[in-house]
């Protein structure tokens, strides 16, 4: 992720110690710093790392009303004439400097970024790529759950078109005729069963990942901290005390923006009244994007400030597997021998030595980089098998419609002869 992208800037005066006087600017916020800039000279007065920031408060005095302060090391920044207010800024600064210092990449980001080997490189990003396989086997799981709801409910219909049959026989049947009793006495004690099947499946819905954001409601002023929770059907936005906000189901959505890597829009259209639309900023929405980008496809949009995340989602979905574990030993070939493909079992075998003599890559990451790649590999296989089984449950799917159709009509021809 580009270190360098504005997540977000407001309008506001900052104090300068040094001339002692208010400098109207630019306040603004990259995935890991902050920064102002004055607005007449264009010169940069402040930039430091958020993991160097010791305090953000909400202060003001008899000289400086609705103040924002910062403690970097021993240094006390003012801000003040926040626009649109002091809580919007106040809430966002704070979700991103409390996530930074949580994240992997926490205080002293900076120094571990130069010290940063080209193992803990690879290891990050081939955890990445297994965290997001793990993401989509669960999202394919659920659709493999729904497709067996499907087939289930297809099976009870076909099992009522059989009853439905032998009730017409019977109506077809002369009077003389011995076995019309017995016709009547249909199975009809699976329905309970089958009804309790469906529910206790959504109730095992699972949650595919969870991130704290920052959610705003159609105006600014009403911005607070919550939690955004995906799930295989849908979405569901809560406060900081998990109590649901608004839960969209899949077929609700009607559209998401992507502005940025950090900032989404989700919207739900209505014909007479206002749309219901909320505005989500979160540190961590880069792990959400590309599952939401999987879910919603047809739905999703990205702006300008996002294009970045388009050239993920090219490949097709049945090749999403395969891509990712080829991608994942493409990478880690490329550190080994850059200048030959990497393939066969003899490449694999010589990683660790290799890796160590060209890349200085220590023997436990690259041990832990074998056992990720084996991980991926697997994962990738399950996915390729789960969308096999999903289209050959596609076919089976259709196959059954038919056949009902054409039963359907065949029976509708009967009653007509009867009536």
């Amino acid at each position: 992720m580009n270190e360098d992208i504005r997540i977000h800037s407001w309008p506001c005066s900052y104090y300068l110690d040094i001339s002692k006087q208010w400098v109207s600017g630019r306040l603004s916020l990259t995935p890991v710093a902050i920064k102002f800039t004055a607005d007449k000279t264009g010169e940069l007065l402040v930039n430091f790392h958020l993991s160097s920031i010791s305090e953000i408060k909400k202060e003001s005095s008899n000289l400086i009303f609705s103040s924002l302060t910062i403690l970097e090391k021993n240094t006390k920044h003012w801000f003040s004439s926040l626009q649109p207010s002091r809580n919007v800024v106040f809430n966002i600064l704070e979700h991103f400097w409390r996530e930074q210092l949580l994240s992997s990449q926490g205080a002293g980001a900076e120094a571990a970024a130069l010290q940063s080997t080209k193992g803990k490189e690879l290891t990050g990003l081939l955890t990445g790529s297994q965290k997001r396989l793990e993401d989509t086997a669960k999202v394919l799981h659920y659709q493999g759950e729904q497709f067996d709801n499907i087939m289930r409910g297809l099976n009870k219909i076909e099992g009522d078109m059989d009853v439905a049959d032998r009730l017409l026989t019977e109506l077809e049947s002369p009077s003389w005729w011995p076995f019309s009793s017995k016709l009547w006495k249909a199975p009809l004690e699976t329905k309970p069963k089958e009804t309790a099947t469906v529910s206790d499946s959504k109730n095992q819905e699972g949650i595919i990942i969870r991130i704290p954001v920052i959610i705003t409601h159609r105006t600014d002023s009403n911005v607070k901290p919550g939690k955004l929770t995906l799930f295989a059907s849908g979405l569901e936005i809560s406060d900081c005390n998990s109590q649901v906000i608004h839960r969209f189901e899949s077929k609700d959505v009607d559209d998401i923006r992507v502005h940025t890597p950090y900032e989404i829009s989700v919207r739900q259209r209505f014909i007479g009244k206002p749309d219901t639309s909320y505005r989500l900023l979160s540190a961590k929405m880069p792990e959400a994007i590309p599952i939401l980008e999987m879910q919603f496809s047809k739905k999703i949009q990205f702006l300008e400030d996002a294009l970045g995340f388009v050239g993920a989602r090219k490949s097709p979905q049945v090749d999403l597997g395969t891509s990712i574990w080829q991608a994942a030993t493409g990478l880690l070939g490329g550190v080994v021998q850059p200048s030959s493909p990497v393939g066969g079992r003899e490449g694999m075998d010589n990683d660790q030595v290799q890796l160590q003599k060209q890349e200085k890559i220590s023997q436990e990451e690259a041990k832990e980089l074998k056992q990720i790649l084996k991980k991926l590999k697997g994962l990738a296989l399950e996915t390729e098998a789960e969308l096999e089984r999903q289209d050959e449950a596609l076919d089976s799917i259709t196959t059954s419609v038919d056949r009902t159709t054409l039963n359907i009509d065949k029976q509708n021809r009967r009653i007509k002869k009867l009536t």
